[in-house]
């Protein structure tokens, strides 16, 4: 039943283009009918013949006319209707096959963070390509030959009892014993293909892992270890694998032994029928046709429940990750958001990433139109979860998190992304030009605008000195720049967006010292006017913020700008002189120096 469900599932995809798809069962049930009736015909020619032979009678050519020309017809028609039933079936499976590919990309890109974190993203590309694939090849084996298949043992078949129900029930019989036979292999390599095809999915995640890792690889000297662990991957799935298809193997075998049974036992009956006058030699030869056709039938049935069984997981998977739900998604009524003028308000909110540990725990904040606040902390102490929630990469389990007024999930995503600008502390480009991966922030941006955005992020003397400038490939993640000049290209990417709120995730932690002094002038007066949050584990690059939140444990402990902070003697001033490597000090004044902030004296700076 399982099978069959998803069997079910796999041909109700095509519901888009349902008329073709019923006009190629029509046009399938036509092509059986009419390979049916051809060994019917060559049985009447034979009792027309037999026939006038024992009465003595001579038949010339005109008088088998009416048969041979059926006969030729229907052969013609299904010569002609098999050609253009696999034509279009081939062109019908191709376009579903893209349009699955393209359903699930979309719905793969609109997914939560939370389940791209979870999923490797090697798997969720062997799975949408195998999937697509295992689609398109049931699709097309369906209407090429199981169609036809099943139309000839489950309504044809049947017919032949009329005809001869003695003969007729050893073909019945036949089919009873494949279909009893099937089920038995099935139940026996069920759970085994599923061992495959994990163990077929451990392999692609290795294989991805490893060459998007070869310079750490070549580096530390581990070729040789890589290869060795990829080489057990393979042989745990040929182990897994060798089971399954000894068992269809013997299927297959056995199928065919009970075929040459039948046909057989259809000649011994037949013929013992025949002299008892309850069989005439014309129904023997139509049967004996009918088993030939019916045991091609059977292996063409055999190999489409052993590609079914084969590709099940595949198709599963595939499914499985078209039905998983985003824990992030716009509420029915959810409005489009326009321009926002970036008045951030966190109401009470907590978050936990499995129920039992609390990630965020009761923050709150309201933060103006305009104004830049850094959050500081140790790793794991929630700043990076506060600002997910912001731009919706969670929800928050209790609170709400409030722009200009409105809850954000009240907010379309896209409306609300739109207005949102983040710098990751991985720049993430992509395998394409440096133009391109701009024009991610802004796709119709201006080349004025591209050059302003370059310029803020002091990226236009490294982009004027690649081979092609704004047309150069930065390769695979853009490998092929320095740290530094990714970032740089992340940041001019969000100045290009000029969206009313920035995050900046460690945006400048790639930078040396001097560019990151001329960085952090240039966004300095990049966000003027923009809400800012910016996560800074360098303290020396959040002086200039209106307000500091220094996170532990999922809250807020302390809040108020660099200076205050510093004069606080708590935790920030802790972090401050753990950071700077200063000697122990006791007071405000003595951490101040250490940064800068209080010339030695006590005056500021």
């Amino acid at each position: 039943m399982y099978f069959l469900r998803l069997y079910g599932r796999v041909l109700a995809q095509l519901a888009p283009v349902k008329g073709v798809a019923i006009a190629l069962v029509f046009a399938n049930l036509l092509v059986a009918a009419a390979q049916f009736a051809e060994p019917m015909l060559f049985g009447h020619i034979v009792d027309k013949l037999t026939g006038a032979e024992a009465r003595r009678e001579t038949l010339q050519m005109v008088d088998l006319a009416p048969q041979l020309g059926a006969w030729v017809g229907f052969g013609i028609f299904s010569i002609i209707g098999s050609v253009l039933v696999a034509l279009y079936a081939d062109r019908l499976a191709h376009r579903r096959r893209l349009a699955m590919m393209a359903n699930y990309f979309d719905h793969v890109l609109n997914l939560s963070l939370s389940f791209h974190s979870s999923v490797h993203s090697g798997r969720l590309l062997k799975v949408m390509l195998d999937g697509a694939q295992s689609l398109f090849s049931l699709w097309l084996s369906f209407f090429r030959e199981n169609c036809a298949s099943a139309m000839a043992l489950f309504i044809l078949l049947p017919m032949t009892l009329f005809l001869n129900w003695r003969l007729g029930a050893i073909l019945i019989t036949l089919v009873v014993i494949f279909g009893l036979l099937t089920s038995f292999v099935l139940k026996r390599t069920h759970a085994l293909q599923g061992a495959v095809e994990r163990y077929s999915a451990d392999l692609a995640e290795r294989a991805s892992d490893a060459l998007g890792n070869v310079p750490v690889i070549q580096s530390f000297t581990r070729i040789e270890s890589e290869s060795q662990a990829m080489r057990r991957t393979i042989d745990a799935l040929l182990t897994a694998q060798l089971p399954v298809l000894s068992w269809w193997a013997m299927a297959t075998v056995a199928t065919r032994a009970s075929a040459t049974l039948s046909i057989l036992a259809i000649f011994v009956l037949g013929v013992w029928l025949h002299l008892q006058n309850l069989a005439t030699i014309g129904e023997i030869v139509t049967f004996m046709n009918f088993a030939t056709m019916l045991i091609g039938r059977l292996e063409q049935m055999v190999g489409f429940i052993n590609s079914l069984f084969m590709v099940a997981p595949r198709v599963a998977d595939f499914f499985g990750v078209l039905d998983t739900a985003s824990t992030v998604a716009d509420r029915p009524d959810a409005i489009d958001a326009g321009r926002l003028t970036g008045r951030v308000v966190f109401d009470h909110v907590s978050f936990s990433y499995d129920g039992k540990r609390v990630a965020v725990q009761d923050v709150s904040f309201d933060v103006q139109p305009g104004e830049t606040v850094a959050l500081v902390g140790a790793t794991g102490s929630g700043k990076s979860t506060t600002l997910g929630l912001l731009h919706r990469v969670f929800d928050p389990a209790e609170g709400r998190v409030v722009i200009d007024g409105v809850d954000i999930r009240d907010m379309t995503l896209v409306s609300l992304r739109r207005n949102i600008g983040v710098v990751f502390q991985e720049p993430m480009l992509f395998a394409r030009t440096i133009e391109d991966n701009l024009r991610i922030g802004k796709a119709d941006a201006s080349h004025d605008e591209i050059a302003l955005a370059v310029e803020r992020a002091q990226a236009k003397d490294f982009i004027a000195r690649q081979s092609d400038g704004l047309n150069t490939v930065v390769g695979e993640r853009g490998r092929s720049l320095s740290g530094g000049e990714r970032q740089r290209l992340a940041i001019a990417r969000a100045l290009l967006k000029d969206p009313p709120i920035m995050i900046f995730d460690e945006a400048t932690s790639a930078l040396d010292a001097t560019t990151e002094k001329q960085i952090q002038a240039a966004l300095d007066a990049a966000t003027k006017g923009r809400t800012t949050f910016v996560i800074a584990h360098r303290l020396a690059t959040i002086r200039n913020a209106n307000r500091i939140f220094v996170f532990e444990a999922g809250r807020i402990v302390e809040s108020g700008t660099f200076e205050e902070l510093v004069a606080r003697d708590g935790r920030f001033a802790a972090l401050a002189r753990a950071q700077f490597m200063a000697p122990q000090v006791n007071q405000a004044t003595q951490a101040g120096e250490q940064l800068g902030i209080i010339a030695p004296g006590g005056e500021g700076v």
